[in-house]
């Protein structure tokens, strides 16, 4: 069997790069199987999206053909930041100060 490696891009997640890199930092070069063990289990929000995307990931991998999906390991996973949203709140003596909505883009590459 051939080395196989599959990416898979998620963009524009609403939750901060900050936030998602706690989650895909305990999924690093973890077996498919425990990494989806400990998103299902784990109680951040990013774990979600993440677990999603790992399912997605393993999915495409599987019409690709003859693959063994107990070898598949996360290879690499990283969380980049993408477009920032910039709103306003007031405050007091008739001030505003601008409030910084962020959010990432996760690539995650899977292989035997």
């Amino acid at each position: 069997m051939s080395e196989l490696t599959h990416t898979v891009k998620l963009s524009n997640l609403n939750i901060a790069p900050r936030k998602v890199r706690v989650v895909v930092d305990r999924i690093r070069g973890k077996n498919v199987a425990q990494a989806l063990d400990l998103l299902h289990f784990m109680t951040k929000l990013g774990a979600g999206p993440v677990a999603k995307l790992l399912d997605s990931a393993i999915a495409n991998v599987r019409q690709q053909g003859d693959v063994d999906v107990d070898a598949l390991v996360v290879q690499s996973v990283y969380v980049g930041e993408a477009r920032t949203l910039k709103r306003w709140t007031p405050r007091a003596q008739g001030r505003a100060t601008q409030i910084l909505k962020r959010t990432s883009h996760v690539t995650l590459v899977i292989g035997a």
